[in-house]
């Protein structure tokens, strides 16, 4: 019997037709019209590798560098690399996944020999030899059974906790040069050679590994974050300390019933920081202003209503001053690369009235606030504005995403401001050599508050969330070590409850829709956690912000 004959589209090209069977990388080849590697491909608006088989009528868009997908692959390809390379190199050590440094990961060093620079350019000359030798990505799928023995076999205790609570009867494994293996758990790259173009350094005990742009330069400029870097270490400890640095070790907990104790000392850390913040202000002579800045869906609401109680606590009175209604008039918006109105940028407010007003404010002047009408676009008139006056021991907490940027309160002398930033750096791992990404963590959160306060269905959030990220990159994230104390929103429970809410909104995405790439994708990573009861969570939580129930008002 001759194969099933199925037409392909593939983005660019004229339509063809293929055997059912055909791999994707016979079709679409390893490098797109431009010489650029490709790395994966979209099918039928599924995220799969390069290797995978066609099974019928398809519409394909290949993937490269330039493309968020394709970065996503391209890390977590080299990532596995280097966990090779470390491996030959240093078969005693163990290498485990830790915080993104710009577009950068950083791995921990785990061996009784401390790693050092020598070691690094080692383990740097084998990588690039593994892709000079352009090493295929062996993917295989085991039994369940004969999975956990690998693992327990070659030392890999969170992978074998993880895989205990899976019912799949299969496991996607990917191994490189017949040695370590890890779990599939997204596409990787057909082959090491299309992996050029990363670095790899000595930073802070451990190695960071920066990954190419992009473009002419093929090369991102790497800034050392150290108060991120601390945040990231502390977090780590912590959750070492709780027994859950991995996912595996808190689906355990779960089964067992030991996870109400974790929340409640989850939630007992996140109080401490909070009060030490309020300290902090109090202790430092002449802080009249306090700034609150975050990307999208870390908290900063919560945060700034249990940072103001702590305030309370050392007889400080805080007066909420709100950046929306120092909005320009809409029409006086300036215009992003689409021609679309940017009210991300610092632009979009009135920096003039506003720090005049801050300035006035601070000197115990009364003072007429705007209001901002979002139905008209425009102030309302100033007979409407609010009157303001604050005391000696008063202090302006401003919340907003520009309140780093030192533009926004230019008139007010540094010793008056204590600047916080807030992040969920999510610090639990997956497995060793799999990480959990800060904004997935924030994406979800969003998707849950967006869909049960906002009316807005998931597939909506998440075709939202590019432009989001832009507007981090572009005001928040440049100024993240700027502040004067971080603060780490996440939660080690957060994504067990989170998940009783994605599931089902992450299921209504429809096929069709650009967005399911991303939805499915997301789903893939909930299946990962035993689920927690959201009654578990206590009303004061930050996390109640996104599933309701506060006991806070919004």
């Amino acid at each position: 019997m001759s194969p099933k004959i199925v037409k392909v589209q593939v983005a660019g090209r004229p339509e063809q037709q293929f055997p059912v069977g055909t791999p994707l990388i016979d079709i679409v080849g390893r490098q797109d019209a431009a010489g650029e590697n490709l790395l994966g491909a979209i099918v039928n608006n599924r995220l799969v590798s390069l290797s995978a088989p066609l099974f019928g009528p398809a519409n394909i868009v290949p993937l490269t560098l330039h493309s968020r997908e394709g970065k996503q692959i391209y890390r977590r390809s080299i990532s596995l690399v280097l966990v090779q390379a470390a491996f030959e190199v240093a078969p005693q050590a163990r290498l485990r996944i830790g915080q993104s440094i710009g577009d950068a990961y950083f791995f921990e060093w785990i061996s009784e020999t401390p790693l050092d620079a020598a070691t690094v350019q080692e383990i740097g000359a084998r990588m690039r030899s593994l892709v000079a030798e352009d090493h295929p990505f062996e993917l295989e799928r085991f039994d369940i059974n004969e999975a956990i023995e690998l693992f327990r076999a070659e030392g890999d205790e969170a992978r074998v906790r993880l895989l205990k609570t899976r019912r799949d009867p299969l496991v996607p494994i990917v191994s490189l040069a017949k040695g370590v293996h890890s779990i599939c758990f997204n596409p990787v790259a057909p082959s090491t050679g299309s992996l050029g173009g990363f670095e790899l350094a000595f930073y802070n005990d451990g190695l960071i590994l920066r990954f190419p742009a992009p473009g002419p330069s093929n090369r991102h400029e790497i800034h050392d974050m150290p108060g991120i870097f601390r945040v990231y270490r502390e977090t780590r400890r912590f959750n070492e300390q709780l027994g859950v640095g991995d996912v595996g070790q808190f689906n355990d907990v779960c089964i067992s019933g030991g996870v109400g104790e974790i929340v409640k000392v989850a939630e007992a850390s996140h109080e401490k920081a909070i009060a030490n913040i309020a300290d902090r202000i109090a202790e430092r002579e002449g802080v009249r202003l306090a700034l609150i800045a975050g990307p999208s869906s870390s908290g900063k609401t919560t945060f700034s209503k249990r940072l103001s109680l702590q305030l309370r606590v050392n007889g400080i009175r805080p007066v909420a001053l709100s950046l929306d209604d120092y909005y320009v008039n809409r029409v006086n918006t300036p215009l992003d690369e689409d021609g679309k109105y940017d009210f991300e940028t610092i632009e979009a407010l009135d920096l003039e009235l506003l720090n005049d007003q801050l300035s006035r404010l601070l000197k115990g002047e009364l003072v007429h606030t705007p209001r901002y009408d979002f139905t008209t676009g425009e102030r309302v008139p100033k007979d409407q504005w609010r009157p303001m006056r604050i005391g000696p021991r008063d202090l302006l907490v401003v919340e907003g995403i520009h309140g780093l940027n030192e533009r926004l309160t230019a008139a007010i002398p540094g010793e008056q401001k204590f600047r916080i930033y807030i992040s969920a750096l999510t610090q639990l791992t997956i497995d060793d050599h799999e990480r959990i990404f800060t904004s997935d963590s924030r994406l979800i959160r969003r998707i849950v508050r967006d869909r049960v306060y906002r009316g807005y269905t998931a597939e909506k959030t998440i075709e939202m969330w590019p432009s989001v990220r832009r507007g981090e990159q572009n005001h928040i994230f440049p100024f993240q070590e700027q502040a004067d104390a971080v603060f780490n929103s996440t939660l080690v429970y957060e994504h067990a409850v989170l998940k009783t809410y994605a599931e089902r909104f992450l299921l209504e995405v429809p096929r069709e829709s650009p967005a399911y790439v991303e939805a499915e994708r997301l789903l893939r990573f909930l299946s990962l956690f035993v689920s927690i009861f959201p009654a578990e969570v206590p009303p004061t939580s930050l996390l109640r912000e996104f599933i309701g129930g506060s006991s806070f008002s919004y």
